[in-house]
């Protein structure tokens, strides 16, 4: 809990714990005992073993090939299962359904074909509560043999949208669209994790996930917390510009160190074109 901030909500949010544990026992009670799930396993952090009072539950279901449609139809009312929903936010035709439940927790349950699962550095760190043929159990140990390594692709994109986003949080400034260029702010600063990421050889979030980039879970050094915090901007248009100037300095160092990582051409003098445009 953050220190400092009392709210009405203390007493439940300090037994959010246990009601996690009683939504995790009425998923399993209800999943394993269907003939149609083949396996079901947690990523997330139940996965990684480092759940906090607000940690959601994110749960992987496989189900036989011939009733996944059945069953993916069927998801939000398969989540009243395991309690009471307030609300959910999902797409109809999506394989997953984020339910959101009267005990402050949410659960993202989503729905597999057996042929989706496959190993992957995202399935290194889960938790199986049941495997019938061993297919997760086998996915599991060859995802442990791999790590991540960006590609020169991966970088490309990664500059391309940083200056991207430069340019039209300027567009929006003299426009006077403070909370487009606001917005464009927030996406350079996640660009900047994503990028401090790929330098550590860590799979970055999917972008647009600030989860866990912040706080006790962070995998940034504090150094770069402490970038991440001075890159804060009121809706002054000078402070804005001023703000986007300032991570310019750590841009051209990191896209240095990528670029000499995968052998990518740093051009700095193109770099400083296109930036200098602000």
């Amino acid at each position: 809990m953050c220190v400092g901030l009392e709210t009405k909500h203390k007493k439940r949010d300090l037994e959010i714990p246990r009601y996690r544990q009683k939504l995790l026992n009425a998923i399993e009670q209800d999943l394993l005992n269907d003939a149609n799930v083949l396996s079901v396993f947690y990523g997330g952090s139940i996965g990684n073993q480092n759940t906090d009072l607000y940690s959601d539950i994110d749960l992987r279901i496989v189900v036989k090939d011939e009733v996944f449609d059945e069953y993916r139809l069927n998801k939000k009312e398969r989540a009243k299962n395991w309690g009471k929903v307030l609300f959910y936010e999902d797409f109809p035709w999506a394989t997953y359904s984020v339910a959101h439940y009267d005990s402050f927790i949410k659960v993202d349950s989503f729905y597999y074909k057996i042929k989706d699962i496959k190993p992957s550095v995202w399935l290194k760190n889960i938790k199986i509560v049941h495997d019938t043929t061993g297919l997760i159990e086998d996915v599991l140990e060859k995802s442990m043999g791999l790590s991540y390594k960006p590609s020169v692709q991966d970088i490309e994109i990664w500059r391309s949208k940083f200056f991207a986003y430069v340019h039209e949080a300027y567009r929006r400034v003299m426009r006077k669209e403070i909370y487009y260029a606001l917005h464009c702010l927030d996406n350079l600063r996640l660009s900047m994790t994503t990028a401090w990421y790929m330098e550590a050889g860590i799979q970055p979030n999917t972008f647009g996930d600030w989860a866990k980039l912040e706080g006790k879970r962070s995998q940034l050094y504090d150094w770069q917390l402490s970038l991440l915090e001075q890159w804060f901007s009121s809706r002054e248009p000078y402070e804005i510009i001023k703000v986007i100037q300032n991570i310019f300095p750590e841009f051209k160092r990191v896209h240095k160190s990528l670029c000499n990582k995968l052998g990518l051409e740093e051009d700095p003098e193109w770099v400083d074109e296109i930036l200098n445009m602000v």
